[in-house]
């Protein structure tokens, strides 16, 4: 068996994110429908349309490599909607819902912080130049959801459910 290098990493973390991110498109609709703060529901919404432009940012990339875009079954993002379709379920009609929605979201958004932050160091040391550029895209897209959720935590959704 041939040994294993950086750039097969690099691709097996990118099909894993791929998929990843297919799975959150398809969520965020349930996550939002499910919320009852009207600012929440936008913020999914809006989050849904960026994820949509991601996906297409991951084809490119594939493309430049030559290879299919496939996604890589990922355990890890799997058990973090889990994690956000069993809030919806045990506190469905709960104050503290949104509160565990916007929790779930940024689950979601750390992970793939933490995975477009490593692609895009992989990218820049095997000299995938465009690479690097569309995952500094999707990674600043990322940081500013976060951001974006905790202000929104701090500012409203906390405190109604308290």
């Amino acid at each position: 068996m041939p040994e294993k290098d950086l750039n097969d990493l690099f691709l097996d973390t990118l099909k894993d994110i791929y998929y990843a991110e297919k799975q959150i498109y398809k969520a965020l609709p349930k996550m939002a429908k499910a919320a009852s703060s009207g600012q929440l529901r936008a913020a999914f919404e809006k989050h849904q349309a960026e994820t949509e432009v991601q996906i297409e940012r991951l084809e490119q990339i594939f493309e430049n490599l030559g290879k299919a875009a496939r996604g890589k079954k990922c355990d890890a993002i799997e058990g973090i909607l889990d994690e956000g379709k069993e809030i919806m379920e045990e506190y469905a009609d709960a104050a503290a819902l949104d509160p565990g929605l916007l929790a779930a979201a940024q689950a979601v958004e750390h992970y793939e912080i933490s995975r477009y932050g490593t692609l895009r160091t992989w990218a820049n040391t095997l000299g995938l130049k465009d690479a690097v550029k569309l995952l500094d895209q999707t990674l600043a897209e990322e940081k500013k959801t976060d951001d974006a959720l905790s202000k929104l935590a701090l500012t409203a959704v906390n405190a109604e459910a308290a």
